[in-house]
């Protein structure tokens, strides 16, 4: 019988956790974490990996047991259907759409048009918009879709999470940066062509192969969900 660890190194390698970014974009934090290259992209150390995501877990699992927030952020296109479907399936929120500046840092401003959209879509949902002309309606209807790619996935999050938890620190650096600076964990999946050292509980591993963030997803749910 193969041990955890094993058993998890094996999983990692079937989601092709491991295939980095091309032998060119690596960045030199991140040089300890490879262990080869194949056809001509970096092959990270999935022991190390499971060590990371084991620390990683036991975070979010502690924050979970805490009933501490955390948010799920991944707006790279290939992803957003699935982190959406993991964050809901976790129960917690989420931003999948393009990062709206200011989301912490302004994060009073942010929550007004959230209850905004709150208070909007409830109005149509029983009906209190068919007063309105056609016309109306259909300029309402069109602010209500803007609303819901903006503020949909966190517009039950009254406060500041806790913790943050980037699919792709260069794609979403700005969220990154509001959560350092607002004094939020960072927990994040970081590929070979990132600098590891600014997340506080970084994952090394692709963000690129759908499966693979899959993988990583669905090890954080469990904790969550338990």
């Amino acid at each position: 019988m193969p041990s955890k660890s094993e058993k998890t190194i094996q999983e990692m390698t079937q989601a092709g956790v491991h295939l980095g970014h091309r032998t060119s974009k690596l960045h030199p934090q991140m040089e300890s974490f490879v262990v080869g290259i194949r056809n001509t992209v970096h092959v990270i150390d999935l022991e190390k990996t499971a060590i990371y995501l084991e620390k990683a877990l036991s975070v979010i699992k502690e924050l979970a047991k805490e009933k501490k927030n955390i948010l799920f952020v991944g707006t790279k296109t290939p992803l957003k259907n699935l982190v959406k479907e993991i964050a809901e399936a976790s129960n917690i929120p989420y931003v999948t759409e393009r990062w709206l500046g200011g989301t912490f840092t302004n994060f009073k401003v942010v929550r007004q048009r959230a209850e905004y959209f709150n208070t909007l879509k409830s109005e149509q949902e029983q009906g209190q918009l068919d007063k309105y002309t056609k016309k109306e309606r259909i300029k309402i209807n069109k602010e209500l879709g803007d609303l819901e790619s903006k503020f949909g996935g966190i517009k039950d999050m009254a406060n500041l999470p806790d913790a943050i938890f980037i699919c792709d620190i260069i794609k979403d650096k700005l969220a990154l940066k509001e959560a350092t600076a607002a004094g939020i964990k960072t927990i994040a999946i970081v590929d070979t062509s990132a600098n590891p050292a600014l997340v506080d509980y970084p994952i090394p591993a692709t963000d690129d192969a759908i499966s693979a963030v899959r993988y990583i997803l669905e090890q954080i749910k469990d904790v969550i969900v338990g």
